[in-house]
């Protein structure tokens, strides 16, 4: 049995799609694993749904906030009550492959790898495949990350012994700036290139809104980041063309 990993699933209003979520890492070929799941006050049947699978599988645990605080208070609540020695997160409506923690973690300490991302391939809302993959390179450091944020939140994993303060920061696009974070500590970021997730394209969802995302990353490298002007220009360049080359091709 390998080492405890640690799964960090925020939740909210999620009963839509939070089933297939739940059963994706239940069906794992790597069974060493606990899933902390923070409910952040969701008013539809997410908590049921959550209740009668940890009735089911003692691995799966609960929880709740009493107020609304957003996706990064929640996952930062479930990185502290983990326990394992790996970190890995999954959001509500996204699907791990059953060889996904098998993969990776062995992947990693080939590597001996301080966090790492795998590939992953776009679904729509009701689930049917739409033959897009988004392919990852082999490593990634700070000045490449800020190009373009390569490493999908719900596919990475860091190893919590070589990684131990990875709470995000409250901040829109929170994943990506603790990304950042990271890798300025001269770490460098493993990449799978396999397929190992499905990333569910949702129509109202945050990162549907390109207007918005774009804000958030120049105040991502303005901010919290303290770039000049021009290096702001630079890579916000970058990161908009890598972003259109990304999903429109």
């Amino acid at each position: 049995m390998g080492d405890l990993v640690s799964i960090i699933t925020p939740v909210y209003n999620a009963e839509k799609y939070l089933k297939d979520t739940i059963e994706s890492v239940i069906n794992q070929d790597y069974d060493n694993w606990e899933l902390i799941i923070v409910d952040d006050c969701s008013k539809d049947g997410s908590r049921l749904i959550i209740e009668r699978y940890m009735e089911l599988d003692k691995r799966i645990k609960l929880i709740s906030l009493e107020k609304n605080k957003g996706v990064a208070f929640a996952r930062n609540t479930g990185i502290k009550a983990a326990k394992g020695r790996y970190v890995a997160f999954l959001d509500s409506d996204d699907l791990w492959l059953p060889q996904k923690l098998e993969k990776q973690i062995s992947f990693m300490l080939e590597k001996n790898a301080y966090i790492s991302f795998t590939a992953y391939e776009l679904i729509n809302e009701s689930g049917k495949r739409l033959n897009k993959i988004i392919n990852v390179p082999a490593l990634v450091d700070y000045r490449r990350l800020l190009k373009e944020n390569i490493m999908g939140c719900f596919t990475v994993i860091i190893d919590m012994e070589k990684i131990n303060n990875i709470e995000m920061p409250i901040v829109k696009h929170e994943d990506y700036a603790t990304w950042l974070r990271i890798l300025k500590d001269n770490v460098k970021a493993y990449g799978l290139n396999e397929v190992l997730g499905y990333y569910r394209k949702v129509n109202n969802s945050i990162s549907a809104n390109k207007y918005k995302s774009a804000k958030w990353v120049w105040n991502i490298y303005r901010n919290v980041e303290k770039l000049s002007y021009f290096q702001c220009s630079y890579y916000f360049l970058n990161y908009a063309v890598r972003g259109i080359l990304k999903h429109y091709f």
